[in-house]
């Protein structure tokens, strides 16, 4: 078996771009799907993919360690998010032609499932990015929150921590107390809350006082307290928090997460298989995490194709609290992609077909082309103008 071909279908879902990648074989109707997306980057990841296509043209597709060591070090730079997620594509792929070609879902070549179930929260929201990012009012919150309740969601994530810079104001606290407290009376003890703080705060400082304000509404976790690389920074707001802390969305190299773990500078690590170079290295992650004695909730708000990956990972890695997913997010999502996730209240059940359990109608897909992201970094400015993290 070989690779003939590898091409992209870009898909705009409003509020991202969807890349999904397609894996052809020399095996008539044989072939594998998987998702790049990366926001506000998708130009460049697709032109990455062509980049590194002709270094595995010919290759064998089960041959997915080699592959990924090839993508990786033959391409000579050092990949930053841009070439991981393009490798991540790809190997997702690998892994669904894989299951197709021995009748076997991928969970299952990953050593079988360790749950029977599989634990799964959203955003509020789900693909409305207003009411994702800009919900700072308390009643709109709570409403939106009783939405998903009532969709049988009993885990939700929330982004609503002030624009950030090195201190955090007495208003600012005030209000952060007002929106948490309402959400929290509104959905009452039995549905878990999780605060994105998006990196806004500079220093641990503000991100401390913010926690303090959260603890005792008790959040299954606070997460990204500051932006990524700021490893001392971040143990001391872990060893300090009343909160739970998790962290790791934005790292793709298994040194970064090393060094996480190592310093045990978080409680959870949030790894998203769309950029950490897929299924095989979201093992290793696991494995480097569970030695650590920690726990994942993996990131993903991105489209159908990594939802299917997450599946099948959360199923066969044993230390996953909980996964993030943004089924639904556009109208025609399961039409664009047919969908093995199939939830039951706030668990997503297992799926026992072949490979990912996906197919990609692309006349479909082709309805719905590349357009601009909506940006909303414009709001990401402090009151004397000087620009802070989104």
């Amino acid at each position: 078996m070989k690779i003939t071909d590898i091409t992209t279908l870009v898909v705009n879902a409003e509020m991202r771009n969807w890349i999904f990648v397609k894996v052809v074989t020399d095996q008539a109707g044989l072939h594998g799907w998987g998702e790049a997306t990366l926001e506000w980057k998708t130009r460049g990841v697709v032109g990455t993919i062509e980049d590194l296509k002709p270094l595995i043209i010919g290759r064998d597709p089960r041959d997915i360690e080699q592959i990924v060591r090839i993508l990786q070090k033959q391409s000579f730079w050092r990949l930053g998010v841009i070439g991981m997620s393009a490798i991540s594509g790809i190997e997702q792929a690998l892994w669904d032609i894989c299951g197709k070609a021995l009748g076997e879902p991928v969970w299952r070549l990953l050593g079988g499932k360790v749950r029977d179930e599989l634990p799964v929260y959203t955003h509020l929201g789900l693909g409305d990015m207003r009411a994702v990012y800009e919900t700072f009012d308390p009643t709109a919150l709570a409403e939106s929150a009783l939405a998903l309740v009532e969709q049988g969601y009993n885990a939700l994530k929330v982004v609503f921590i002030p624009y950030t810079h090195y201190t955090a104001t007495t208003k600012g606290l005030r209000h952060v107390d007002s929106l948490m407290r309402s959400l929290r009376e509104a959905v009452g003890d039995d549905v878990e809350l999780m605060v994105d703080f998006h990196g806004r705060c500079a220093s641990a400082a503000a991100a401390m006082r913010y926690i303090e304000v959260l603890a005792p509404y008790r959040p299954l976790f606070v997460e990204e307290p500051i932006p990524p690389g700021e490893i001392a920074t971040l143990k001391t707001i872990t060893e300090n928090s009343p909160c739970t802390i998790a962290t790791g969305e934005r790292l793709v190299h298994l040194d970064d997460f090393e060094n996480l773990f190592s310093n045990r500078a978080t409680h959870i690590a949030q790894p998203d298989l769309c950029h950490v170079g897929g299924l095989s290295q979201g093992r290793k992650i696991a494995a480097m995490a569970e030695a650590a004695g920690i726990g994942l909730a993996p990131h993903n708000p991105l489209g159908p194709i990594a939802g299917a990956v997450a599946l099948h990972f959360g199923f066969a890695t044993p230390n996953i609290i909980i996964q993030e997913e943004m089924v639904g997010a556009v109208a025609w999502y399961d039409e664009v992609v047919s969908l093995p996730m199939r939830r039951v209240k706030s668990a997503w059940q297992l799926s026992e077909a072949p490979g990912l359990g996906i197919e990609v109608n692309e006349k479909i897909a082709a309805l719905h082309p590349f357009k601009q992201e909506i940006l909303h970094t414009q709001h990401a400015v402090a009151a004397d103008g000087t620009v802070v993290d989104w």
